[in-house]
Formats: structure tokens, C-alpha cells, sequence
């Protein structure tokens, strides 16, 4: 006779003629479009079962909206035996994992490994693509890829904002201070590209955007950052096409004159031709600039009239 089944015992199972270890079971049959995992979590603020704290913040935006806190699920139930218990990897009845991988900061399974799932500490949630592929960046406040490290410009906490393009929204719980000790809890509509779910790139000017937005964005032929203006992507052939055409577009005798330009790029004011094309930045030849008023160190006049615009004011 066979001996009594104690849960996370090293045994296996037959199931269609194929063994697999007990732990194994199930694996990857269960879950929702955002993980593969054998679990539903209940809801800490409504008790309700959900594949997944997505699947609720989504089946609730349109009535009673709120969000879960991932570090605040203490219970799931397992979709093997419908067992609810404690959050845990491995089921305390059936013994099967209930996620290959398993947080229990995060409170957070998935069975779908090859995303190279591992917690950072720092930011205090999980993240994906393998944590040999990434580093974080305290001033950031953020993971990036190894390729960035000591090659990017950073800008404070620049994960903590909304996609400049798409203003991705969410509810996010926001604790409000009053006078009188007086603690005031909402949902505010916040989407932080820190914990979305959508890949980001990284400008060279240190802003953030969403990977998807920051590929439509250039196909509308914007290519500079929409925070700061500074150019987003390696323009130098284009830079040298736009030389080519003004030299070859002689602009009328009238038209022959200076004019100040900002350099979005540098920072830096240039007194240049004036030209129908464009302004180049004689500091770092970008032509990303803007038009600017005369320097007030600057002599001279930058234009056919002897008189700053300010001096026709009434």
C-alpha cells in the first residue's frame, strides 16, 4: 500500500501518459492575457477573486473604481484544488506552485519564466528582462539597461511622470494631510511609467516615454523630446541634407540679414544668416533652434530694423 501524500513531497503524477513533478502541474494552463499563473488573488479591498490585480483594476474602472496594492493581497486561491490561503508559492493542500516564480514582496506569481522576472529592492517592485540586463539608478529612481549605465543623462525621479504623449491613466491611491490630524485617501487618475506595463525609452536628454508612443511620435515626423525640445534621435544626416539644400536656395538681397538664435540642443545663443530653411547653431550645427532676441551684451542689430521688439511697446 502506498504511504499517505504530504504537499511539496518529490513525487510525480501521470496525467494523458506524460509524468511531470508535482509542483508542475498545471503549469502554464492557468492565468489571464497579463500572466500565466495558477492562483486567483482576493481582493484585500473588496474580497473579491481576480486572476490578477490588472484584471481587477480593470473590471472595476467603470463602476466603483480602486486599485490594489500589490504589496497588500495576504490571501489567493488556488485553481488546482480551490483551496484559499495565506499568499504563498507552493499550495498548502495540493502542493503544486502556484507560480514558477514567486515574489513575496509583490505578492506576485508567474509561471512564465523566459521574462526573466526578478525584484529590485530599490524600486521596490518586480521587474523583467533578467536581472543581469539591468542596474538601478538611484538618481533616476529607476531600473535601466546595462547599456545605459554611465551613458545617460539623469534627470530626478524622470520614471515618476505620465507618458508626455500618451497621458496613460490608472487610479492611484493618494494620501491627503489636513490640519487637525485630519487623513483624507483617493483615487487619483495616475498612470506613472514607473510601474506601467508598457516598455519605455530613454531620450538622450533623460526623459521617458513609452517605446510604442516614442515609434508614433516619429512617424508624425516629431523628433524632438516634447518635455524639453531637445532632439531625440541622431539627426546628423539630416543635419548635412538641410546644409546641402541652403547652400543651394540663394536667398534674395533683402532677406540678407542676421538673426539670434536658441539652440534647443545646447542651450546656446548664436548670431546666424537668416534663412527660409533653417537656423544652424554654430556652437554644435544642430538646427533645432528657435528664434531669440538679441543678447543685451550683444552690439549691433540682428535684423533690417535698428530697434528691439520691446521698444515698440506702448
Amino acid at each position: 500500500m502506498g504511504g499517505g501524500h504530504f504537499p511539496g513531497e518529490e513525487e510525480v503524477v501521470v496525467g494523458d501518459g506524460d509524468a511531470v513533478p508535482l509542483r508542475d502541474v498545471g503549469k502554464m494552463e492557468h492565468g489571464c492575457e497579463h500572466y500565466r499563473r495558477r492562483c486567483k488573488i482576493v481582493a484585500p479591498c473588496c474580497s473579491e477573486m481576480f486572476a490578477c490585480r490588472h484584471c481587477h483594476n480593470d473590471a472595476t474602472a467603470s463602476g466603483d473604481r480602486h486599485t490594489i496594492c500589490r504589496q497588500d493581497v495576504e490571501k489567493v486561491v488556488c485553481l488546482l484544488c480551490d483551496t484559499e490561503q495565506p499568499v504563498s508559492q507552493v499550495c498548502i493542500n495540493c502542493g503544486v506552485n502556484m507560480g514558477e516564480y514567486y515574489c513575496d514582496v509583490c505578492k506576485f506569481y508567474d509561471d512564465d519564466t523566459e521574462k526573466g522576472q526578478f525584484h529590485c529592492y530599490d524600486c521596490g517592485i518586480c521587474r523583467v528582462g533578467g536581472k543581469e540586463n539591468y542596474f538601478h539608478c538611484a538618481k533616476c529612481g529607476s531600473c535601466y539597461a546595462v547599456a545605459l549605465r554611465d551613458n545617460h543623462q539623469c534627470v530626478e525621479n524622470s520614471m515618476r511622470q505620465n507618458c508626455p504623449i500618451c497621458y496613460e491613466v490608472t487610479l492611484r491611491t493618494c494620501t491627503l494631510f489636513f490640519m487637525a490630524s485630519k487623513i483624507i485617501k483617493l483615487e487619483l487618475p495616475v498612470q506613472y511609467l514607473f510601474d506601467s506595463l508598457k516598455g519605455t525609452r530613454v531620450l538622450d536628454c533623460g526623459h521617458t516615454m513609452h517605446m510604442d508612443c516614442f515609434s508614433e511620435m516619429v512617424e508624425h515626423n516629431k523628433y524632438t523630446c516634447p518635455i524639453c525640445s531637445k532632439t531625440a534621435l541622431d539627426m546628423s544626416h539630416h543635419w548635412a541634407l538641410l546644409d546641402q539644400e541652403i547652400e543651394a536656395t540663394i536667398m534674395p538681397p533683402v532677406y540678407r540679414y542676421k538673426v539670434w538664435v536658441l539652440c534647443n540642443d545646447c542651450n546656446k545663443v548664436s548670431e546666424v544668416d537668416f534663412h527660409v530653411i533653417g537656423h544652424k547653431c554654430s556652437h554644435c550645427n544642430s538646427y533645432n533652434t528657435r528664434s531669440t532676441s538679441r543678447p543685451v551684451d550683444s552690439p549691433g542689430s540682428s535684423s533690417p530694423s535698428t530697434s528691439d521688439s520691446s521698444e515698440n511697446n506702448p
